[in-house]
């Protein structure tokens, strides 16, 4: 049955965490969706101060509007040409939506300053706080969500507050916007609460199927999915650091016997046992994924040489350390056979690398198992 209490606590810590590489991978072009969505709005914006003009409002607000159109077109296309360098701006995605929330504030006080019921009860530039709070949930980053929504949250109850404070009570009456009264500016806060809230769920569902298709469900490992996904952004950051990286292809030795001998169950517990074996040596900055089956893919950033030397002390340490698959039953001992491939010498994407330790990984097969090959025969 699902606890709440701790549904609750799951929740808050994701929301909370910083989101692994493929939400930030798939963030980045969430954050350039955004940056044309933005675009195209800030020119369909032009409308509004025409439509004032047409409509009959007044002078003021129509020139109001018409210089945050500006402000809008022009800072769109400056955050669409830093977008299109895709992930190279960390801190983009909180700089936009620090905008989107500001420049939605700024006109508002503008508006304020001509008409405090004008600023106080526009809904069509309020609601731009919705829209900036909505559009955060691209790029998958729910503390991003939280504090937009927080942001939104106090720049207009600061804002509703001066104003209303500053202002005599009869210029909080306007004709065209109606009476500002605590209840309708305190409908207006809940709304930019209810707004995060529902944001913040949808970036908590989006990461969990993230994490269901990235991630395999036996062992925790990244899966092939993520790691096809992944690969790019790790050989630019290798690229740019001019560091060294090797591909490993690590393959258990006769699993068969243990689904054979004990069942498919002990199987799936000496796999975990393996992987806990193996992470006790991979790095922050390394992936170990399963690929499928009794199959795994190990990126390090270690020249092949001391690649081999790492992949040959993890092949001891699991071979060191038999398997228990029950109580009562005799501890069988596991082993893995590896390949190793270097980039670029050995190939230039995943792909090549892959077929190479493959190749590699075959050849300790035939030559009687349990051994690393870091050199074709």
């Amino acid at each position: 049955m699902f606890d709440l209490p701790s549904g609750l606590h799951d929740v808050r810590q994701r929301l909370l965490a910083r989101p692994d590489a493929l939400m930030l991978e798939l963030g980045t072009g969430g954050e350039l969706l955004v940056a044309q969505l933005r675009a195209w709005l800030s020119l369909s914006m032009l409308a509004l101060p025409l439509a004032n003009v047409l409509t009959g409002g007044k002078l003021g607000e129509t020139l109001v509007g018409l210089l945050g159109v500006v402000l809008a077109i022009v800072m769109s296309q400056v955050w669409l040409a830093l977008a299109r360098s895709r992930g190279r701006y960390r801190w983009l995605t909180w700089a936009t939506s620090t905008y989107d929330i500001s420049l939605t504030t700024l006109v508002l006080a503008l508006l304020a300053i001509e008409s405090p019921a004008t600023g106080l009860n526009s809904m069509v530039v309020w609601v731009f706080y919705l829209v900036a709070i909505c559009l955060t949930t691209l790029r998958n980053d729910g503390r991003l969500t939280l504090f937009t929504g927080l942001l939104a949250l106090a720049q207009y109850a600061g804002l509703a507050l001066v104003v209303a404070l500053a202002s005599p009570p009869d210029r909080l009456v306007s004709v065209d916007y109606g009476t500002v009264t605590a209840a309708n500016q305190l409908q207006r806060l809940m709304l930019i609460m209810l707004m995060t809230a529902v944001a913040a769920a949808v970036v908590y569902r989006m990461q969990r199927l993230v994490d269901m298709s990235g991630t395999d469900g036996l062992t925790g490992l990244p899966n092939r999915t993520w790691l096809v996904h992944r690969f790019p952004a790790m050989l630019g950051d290798i690229r740019a650091s001019g560091t060294s990286l090797s591909a490993c292809l690590i393959d258990l030795d006769y699993f068969k016997r243990i689904n054979d001998e004990v069942g498919h169950l002990a199987g799936d517990r000496a796999l975990r046992y393996v992987v806990d074996v193996l992470r006790e040596h991979v790095q922050d900055d390394e992936c170990l994924a399963r690929l499928g089956g009794e199959e795994f893919a190990f990126l390090m950033r270690q020249p092949i040489g001391r690649a081999w030397e790492r992949l040959e002390a993890m092949r001891r340490a699991v071979a060191s350390r038999p398997f228990l698959p029950e109580p009562g039953h005799d501890p069988m001992r596991l082993t893995f056979s590896a390949g190793i491939a270097s980039w670029p010498q050995d190939g230039a994407d995943l792909s090549a690398l892959l077929r190479c330790a493959d190749a590699r990984l075959h050849q300790a097969k035939r030559e009687g198992r349990n051994r690393v090959m870091a050199r074709d025969a």
